[in-house]
């Protein structure tokens, strides 16, 4: 260091040297012992680099499937199912026949029954009958 750097020049024009500052002293802690030692609470759990994989790709799935369900508005649950007026002389296999069309007439007349909570296959001229979807 030289000598100007380390002079202050405000006493009348004279240099006057500045007082070294020497590093404070370390002091000494007491540190209790005995029952007055307090228990340091543990530390809160750290999510791990793997926690942290799992955590994104859980987060990320949730999004992709609200968005989806958002962009579809839902219409594969929502969609109201068909409903069929029985006209005068129709028969419940006449309707299986006809809106029920790749089954059985058998199978879909069943169909019927259990959807509609039938007990027999006889039917009244204005009852609704609902056709299930698929």
């Amino acid at each position: 260091m030289s000598a100007a750097a380390a002079l202050d020049g405000t006493a009348a024009g004279y240099a006057v040297p500045l007082p070294i500052r020497r590093p404070e002293r370390p002091r000494l802690v007491l540190v209790p012992t005995g029952e007055a030692v307090t228990v340091a609470p543990r530390p809160a759990l750290r999510l791990t680099r793997g926690g942290r994989l799992v955590l994104t790709s859980t987060v990320l799935l949730i999004a992709l499937v609200a968005a989806f369900v958002g962009l579809t508005g839902g219409a594969a649950a929502s969609s109201a199912p068909e409903r069929v007026t029985v006209e005068q002389g129709q028969t419940l296999s006449q309707i299986a026949a006809e809106h029920m069309t790749g089954t059985s007439i058998a199978s879909a007349v069943a169909e019927l029954q259990l959807v509609n909570g039938l007990s027999s296959a006889q039917v009244r001229a204005g009852q609704q009958i609902v056709i299930p979807q698929g």
